[in-house]
């Protein structure tokens, strides 16, 4: 990419004379083949959510979210009634059509419409939604709404830095890794190390059919395992090109 410079001499950031700031993600439904991804409403969701987070009988999934774990479904439902009355973040289920139940959530946070920047977070998949077609499908589905619906230039992915599974998930679904802020926040008494990921509006084309021919139900044999893993279907993706 040829470098811009300004009158003066000075280097500065490529032209995006067309850009315009985003609309801000709407609360409507995103529909899959395995699972539909829909803002959370704690009347219809909370039981089936709780329920499911249960199967975790050790809390596994609650060690790096700043809340939880909610033995009581009482306190699941305040917590989610609570955070339900904000747009940001914005806290969506993830129903599995197969079952029919919400068994996991996951939330568009930290928008910046301006810049064009959005964050997925809050991620918690409950045992009967970990290791399925439904889970990879709900991230794609946000995904394509942020890139191809709302034209977002910028989506974020953020972790504490000693939570393995969830490094390896956003690099399995295509985010590449931009560094660790050290002692960025402090939660549950503890410190807290974030590590950044990101996927840029320019590497989405490539990315989206990669996950399109993962999700594919011919992809999957008799028992239900994959043929092609994703990381080996994003092989060969065009290198960088100028952000839109």
């Amino acid at each position: 990419m040829a470098e811009q410079v300004n009158h003066l001499g000075q280097p500065i950031g490529f032209p995006l004379p067309e850009w315009t700031a985003r609309p801000r993600p709407p609360r409507t439904a995103m529909e899959g083949r395995y699972c539909t991804v829909e803002p959370v409403e704690p009347a219809r969701h909370a039981a089936e959510l709780h329920t499911a987070y249960l199967l975790d009988q050790e809390g596994h999934n609650w060690t790096y979210l700043p809340y939880g774990p909610f033995p009581r479904f009482e306190d699941y439902r305040a917590w989610l009634e609570r955070v339900c009355l904000v747009d940001d973040p914005l806290v969506h289920a993830i129903i599995e059509r197969r079952g029919g139940r919400a068994v996991g959530v996951a939330s568009l946070m930290r928008i910046d419409p301006a810049a064009g920047v959005i964050e997925v977070g809050g991620i918690n998949y409950a045992p009967p939604l970990q290791r399925t077609p439904a889970a990879t499908e709900a991230m794609y589905l946000m995904m394509r709404c942020v890139f191809d619906e709302l034209g977002y230039r910028r989506y974020e992915w953020k972790c504490d830095s000693l939570n393995a599974p969830s490094r390896a998930a956003a690099q399995r679904l295509g985010f590449r890794y931009e560094g660790m802020f050290r002692q960025a926040t402090v939660y549950k008494a503890r410190n807290r190390d974030t590590c950044w990921f990101s996927i840029l509006d320019s590497e989405w084309p490539a990315l989206k059919p990669a996950f399109e021919r993962w999700l594919d139900p011919a992809n999957f044999d008799a028992a239900g395992q994959q043929r092609q893993s994703l990381s080996s279907l994003r092989t060969g993706l065009a290198p960088n090109s100028r952000s839109t």
